[in-house]
């Protein structure tokens, strides 16, 4: 909700798995889970994403591949072209469940068509995203395995193109720590990417999406160092963004990163619930502006009531 030069969170409801694009164009792009369906939205303003203009950009064959339960899709616009990544499966478990993705040629990606470009050969799993690095393009995604509790591990590996990967699938992190165990389920997921001061964050979820202990975590690394070493990625032992029951925000989760529209800040885009039992169904898309520490580390701070008024991002 927006007043004046202020926002009320949550901006989008219901509205999960949260995923925000800026643009060169000044626009924001936003993609949440929606259902059996891709929907993209368009908008001026990073506080005003559910006024956006929106559109269904992709409905699947009922009998085709990997046709049900879409979830999690990120735009990304790379090598001058806009690709979709979301996660599906054929009707089936967890085994057959993975990261298709989609090609669109458009300047605007309201328009063109949008091409399904396959199914990446990945492990049984979810929540793919890209990383460029020195003109490197590598893909992270969240495996399906036992780490020794049944969840997911984030993975990398190479990308030869935007819809190819190649190489080796390198474990990263894996849900060992105990605020990674909650709701029954070991879980680590939803990786993003944060590129400032000389080092890469790698910013993760842990813990089921249900629990109201749904957190972030994060893995540091220098930017010179080799991605696909785990060896140089340092875990944090402590979740780096978690719930407030002071502000009655919980199960905060599966981000993303984005700027002010004068690109002076930096913003969190996360989803949460508005109380510990609240159904999966009321997750609903946050955002809220972060600041650094001294030693060039994010401080994402507290997740902000619902009911407290925030200026709106630099530039609107």
């Amino acid at each position: 909700m927006v007043h004046g030069a202020t926002f009320y969170n949550p901006i989008v409801e219901p509205a999960a798995d949260p995923w925000v694009w800026r643009h060169t164009d000044g626009f924001y792009y936003f993609m949440h889970t929606v259902g059996g369906r891709l929907e993209l939205t368009k908008s001026a303003r990073l506080s005003r994403l559910a006024d956006g203009e929106k559109k269904t950009i992709w409905t699947p064959e009922p009998e085709g591949p990997y046709s049900h339960n879409l979830w999690a899709p990120e735009i990304h616009h790379l090598e001058g072209t806009w690709y979709i990544y979301y996660t599906a499966n054929d009707g089936g478990g967890d085994e057959s469940r993975r990261i298709c993705v989609l090609e669109n040629t458009s300047a605007d990606p309201l328009e063109g068509e949008w091409t399904w470009k396959g199914a990446l050969k990945t492990r049984p799993g979810l929540d793919g995203t890209v990383m460029k690095l020195r003109d490197q393009l590598y893909f992270l995604y969240a495996g399906y395995g036992h780490f020794p509790d049944y969840g997911s591990a984030i993975y990398i590996s190479r990308m030869s193109n935007p819809w190819t990967l190649t190489g080796e699938h390198v474990l990263l992190t894996a849900p060992t720590l105990e605020w990674e165990k909650q709701g029954g389920m070991a879980i680590n997921e939803g990786p993003a990417i944060l590129h400032r001061n000389g080092r890469i964050f790698l910013i993760y979820s842990a813990s089921t999406t249900w629990s109201e202990d749904y957190a972030l975590g994060m893995l540091t690394m220098n930017e010179g160092d080799d991605p696909m070493n785990p060896n140089s990625w340092n875990k944090s032992m402590e979740p780096v963004f978690r719930k407030s029951p002071e502000n009655r925000i919980y199960a905060t989760g599966h981000n993303s990163f984005t700027q002010s529209p004068d690109g002076t800040e930096d913003w969190i885009v996360y989803h949460a619930l508005p109380a510990p039992d609240a159904k999966v169904s009321l997750r609903s898309t946050r955002i809220q502006k972060f600041g650094w520490k001294p030693d060039g580390t994010p401080d994402f701070g507290v997740p902000a009531s619902d009911g407290a008024a925030q200026p709106v991002p630099s530039g609107e």
